[in-house]
């Protein structure tokens, strides 16, 4: 969990806002004693189309919550040796997605 002065929120609020989208907490300091908790909000189904949610309950995808891993721009990139994520970009562009 992340901590911040009061006086630190309000220069930067759009940062610590972003920090709270991607799942962080912030603990907020007055005069080094703790105030208040800046939390994400619980994930909202109305944030979802219908027939992702079902597929969810289904098992067969899984909702992100907008969150990447710490390490994530670290990470080795797949192969594709076939060029398949470059063809299928190209298909839906094709079809006008």
């Amino acid at each position: 969990m992340n901590t911040t002065a009061v006086a630190r929120l309000k220069a930067s609020l759009s940062k610590y806002l972003a920090q709270v989208k991607g799942g962080e907490e912030i603990l907020i300091t007055e005069r080094g004693k703790p105030v208040a908790k800046l939390v994400p909000l619980a994930r909202d189904a109305s944030l979802f189309p219908t027939h992702l949610l079902d597929l969810e309950r289904a098992g067969l995808v899984r909702l992100g919550t907008g969150r990447l891993p710490d390490d994530f721009w670290k990470m080795r990139r797949p192969r594709d040796s076939k060029a398949r994520a470059l063809k299928a970009l190209l298909a839906e562009r094709e079809e006008g997605r």
